[in-house]
Order: C-alpha cells, then sequence, then structure tokens
C-alpha cells in the first residue's frame, strides 16, 4: 500500500476510497500475474505534515541520556536536482552510553531511531504494505556515515521481531540512493539475532524505520527524503558500479555473541 501524508491524516471512509483504488489499479492492470508495472512509493518526508506520522525513540525511554529528533527541512536552493520533493527529514541527535543511576537493571544504553506509524483501518480491514512482488528497498538519504540499521516490521507471531539490515551509504554528506534487498534482512528481537532465521512476511508489513545502535558518543544526523520499493537495479546504480561482494562487520550479534557480518557491494 502507498502509504503517502495525505493518505495517512484522512478519516476512516477517505482511506477506504484510497485502497479500493489502490487494489483496483492491480486488479485492471494484472499485476498479481504479469508482476508490477513500475516502483511503489512507500514513504515519503515531501511536506512537513509527514513526520507527524512517525515517531522517535532512544534509550531516554528507559533513563538514558542520548537525545533524539526527526524534523522538516525545507529543499535549498542548493539541492534542486538532489531531491524530489520541497523537502525532507533529518534524523538528528547526540548518542550518550551513560547508564541511569538508581537503576542497577539497565546495564546497556546508547541508541536512538524513528519508525512510522501503524497504519490506520480501512473498510477492506488493517492497512499494510504489500511488497511481496519487489526485489529492492530504496532509500534516497544523506549520511553522516555512521552505522544506521533499517528496521521493518511485519505482522509476526512475536510483536518485538524487526528485521534489520545495514544502511551501507558510500557517499556520506552527498545525497544518494541506497538498494537493499529484501531478502538479505536478518530477523532480530531485541538486538539480538533469531535463530533459526524465517523468512519476513512480505504481504504484511507494518513499519518502516532507521535506528543508530552502534553506541559511539557523540552527534549523529541522517536525511531521508523518500522510501520505495522497486525491482530495477538501476535506480541505485550510481553507486553500485561494480558489485564486488565484501563483508563489514556489524553491530548485530547472535546469542553466542558472535557479530554479524554484511555484505556490502561496492
Amino acid at each position: 500500500m502507498r502509504a503517502t501524508t495525505a493518505c495517512l491524516s484522512k478519516g476512516f471512509w477517505g482511506r477506504s476510497i484510497d485502497e479500493f483504488k489502490r487494489l483496483s489499479n492491480i486488479t485492471f492492470k494484472l499485476e498479481g500475474i504479469k508482476g508490477p508495472s513500475g516502483p511503489l512509493a512507500l514513504y515519503d518526508f515531501h511536506n512537513a505534515d509527514s513526520i507527524e506520522s512517525c515517531k522517535t525513540l532512544s534509550d531516554k525511554d528507559i533513563g538514558g541520556f542520548s537525545t533524539v529528533a526527526l524534523d522538516w527541512v525545507p529543499r535549498s536552493q542548493s539541492e534542486p536536482e538532489a531531491i524530489q520533493g520541497p523537502g525532507y527529514a533529518r534524523f538528528h541527535g547526540t548518542i550518550s552510553t551513560k547508564l541511569p543511576p538508581n537503576k542497577p537493571d539497565i546495564q546497556r544504553s546508547g541508541y536512538a531511531a524513528w519508525r512510522t506509524l501503524d497504519q490506520k483501518a480501512t473498510i477492506f480491514g488493517k492497512s499494510l504494505f504489500n511488497i511481496d512482488m519487489y526485489t529492492y528497498l530504496a532509500l534516497r538519504i544523506r549520511s553522516d556515515g555512521r552505522s544506521y540499521l533499517v528496521n521493518i516490521q511485519t505482522e509476526s507471531v512475536v510483536p518485538t521481531d524487526l528485521h534489520q539490515h545495514r544502511l551501507f551509504a558510500k557517499r556520506p554528506g552527498e545525497w544518494e540512493t541506497v538498494l537493499i534487498k529484501w531478502n538479505d534482512f536478518v530477523r532480530t528481537n531485541h538486538g539480538f539475532v533469531v535463530e533459526p532465521q524465517t523468512e519476513m512476511l512480505r504481504q504484511k508489513v507494518r513499519t518502516l524505520g532507521i535506528g543508530l545502535t552502534d553506541r559511539v558518543p557523540g552527534p549523529f544526523s541522517l536525511c531521508i527524503e523518500r522510501i520505495w520499493t522497486t525491482n530495477d537495479m538501476k535506480e541505485g546504480e550510481e553507486q553500485v558500479p561494480t558489485p564486488v561482494a565484501k563483508l563489514k562487520e556489524g553491530q548485530l550479534k547472535n546469542k553466542q555473541g558472535r557479530n554479524i557480518n554484511w555484505s556490502e557491494n561496492l
């Protein structure tokens, strides 16, 4: 489902009409048989009210000292062709690993994140993203180079499960399009990789988000213009001229304490 800001802000009947149009469009184009006719927009930050359909999280929720904000930024004249819309979101703040006093049960701190809110119901039932016919998740970002994670939440039997993948930025400080294969996401729970791994419920994606859990003290800043799903690898070709496998160790660990290695295309 295309979760534009306008759709999320509509009432029950308005959302239902949009969902009917979407389902009818799929039927008329025979996308269930022929496959999708083009990319599918999932979320964008083109309008100022787009951030109202998102929430931020940090260790401050458990007494920590990290700070986090998600602000809307209008497009400046220096970037007229770098992004499509009139603005974008800036995910920023400061990571602190200082533990909260008088809470001996808290042994680890230093994280911040944001995610979209659950989509509201329609006459057709609960609204969910269906990315089953697509290969890649695409994000238009400008990164500071830190080790961010893309977080995907589905209608899992275990509500606290997340599917995660490193957000590899090739040109920190510049706008770029990053592609991630949906099949490369790793299922985790409370920061640990879940074994055995199970396939993502691709027809029932609830929320999208990005987090920072590298526990490196200091400021962070990541700009996000839009998120979509596509089958066209060329949409990220600017940053993947020659695919060569390279492994990078990430901050995710399995139950045995071993770090997960991410495969990065260079």
